[in-house]
């Protein structure tokens, strides 16, 4: 398998199941804004979609989303503690949460990267992104991890 990844974007979660989960993997660095990977690939080529992170599967396939990617991984490895069996309400729940992370917070970050984002705006992204954080961390603190 491959990882194609880029410091400090959202692949780091399934990169983090990869080793957690103790897959063989390869790891290739993609210059986002200029869609190149490490080895001088068009990224575009790679994912349509021109992000990551990219799972590029040992018959070729790729998979991309980083919730499909480190569910499919849990499930693969069967007999884990990386994600509640399929079917139960327990993996509803992780359901839910990668799709509220995706959703709510991680699409948030957006205007925080970009010079042309005015200030107020980023102070009210900030605001949310802090809402948005309590909400995890009360359903956190209820449980042990």
């Amino acid at each position: 398998m491959k990882l194609y990844y880029s410091p400090g974007a959202c692949s780091m979660a399934p990169h983090i199941v990869l080793r957690e989960a103790g897959y063989k993997f390869d790891a290739e660095k993609v210059d986002i804004p200029n869609k190149k990977t490490a080895g001088g690939d068009d990224f575009w080529s790679i994912n349509p979609k021109g992000y990551v992170p990219v799972l590029e599967l040992d018959n070729g396939e790729v998979l991309t989303e980083g919730p499909a990617i480190v569910q499919y991984l849990a499930d693969k490895k069967g007999n884990t503690t990386l994600a509640p069996a399929n079917g139960t309400l327990a993996r509803a729940r992780l359901q839910e949460m990668l799709n509220y992370i995706t959703s709510e917070i991680h699409k948030s970050y957006s205007p925080l990267f970009s010079d042309a984002t005015p200030e107020a705006t980023q102070t009210e992204r900030k605001a949310y992104l802090h809402k948005r954080y309590d909400f995890i961390e009360k359903i956190l603190a209820k449980r042990r991890h």
